[in-house]
């Protein structure tokens, strides 16, 4: 009998150390999903809990979507797919990256098991880089200032990180301008 997507995850040799340890991968897909959130890894409360952006940044990026827990958790309409499954630990200045390899080895195939997928939001600099074919030199204030340009299919945001709060405060305009957009274009992508 051949195995899912999830048991080959857990038994991927990437993942070894996790398994053994008896930690799940952390990510949601939904054939109905109407939008997939790619965001960077776990953080170690998600990763301890097993619930998606159950954490301070999923409060505030539920908030900047306009959707509630019950339609982020329970409606089967979005998905969230992680560039790295796993807390990657700690670094000096906050998590560690995720790791390479991860989304070019599963993310495809996660991605083609989500027909309905109208808009997939890019949360951070390590999602906007894979999937925008960013350069170096591209930082995450142009990617998100210039948002329009990868409408209709992608929509890049800042992670709803608190580390984040002295971006936003230097950074009016996305509140004042980008987040109103990204909760009308959701709310049109969830009402069809």
């Amino acid at each position: 009998m051949a195995m899912n997507i999830f048991d080959e995850i857990v038994n991927d040799e990437m993942n070894k150390t996790y398994t053994q340890n008896g930690l799940k991968p952390i990510y949601a897909v939904s054939k109905n999903a109407r939008i997939v959130i790619i965001g960077q890894a776990p953080g170690l409360k998600v990763q301890n809990t097993g619930i998606m952006w159950n954490d301070a940044s999923g409060e505030r990026l539920r908030e900047w979507m306009g959707i509630d827990n019950d339609i982020f958790y329970n409606s089967g309409l979005i998905s969230v797919i992680p560039m790295d499954f796993y807390y990657p630990g700690k670094g000096k200045s906050g998590d560690l990256p995720p790791r390479k390899g991860i989304a070019e080895k599963w993310h495809s195939r996660l991605l083609q098991e989500m027909p309905n997928v109208k808009l997939v939001i890019l949360v951070g600099l390590y999602a906007q880089k894979y999937y925008l074919h960013l350069s170096y030199q591209d930082t995450l204030t142009q990617t998100v200032k210039s948002f329009k340009k990868y409408l209709p299919k992608y929509f890049p945001i800042v992670h709803p990180s608190p580390r984040n709060n002295i971006w936003i405060t230097k950074n009016q305009w996305f509140e004042e301008s980008v987040i109103p957009y990204l909760q009308k274009k959701v709310k049109q992508t969830l009402d069809y």
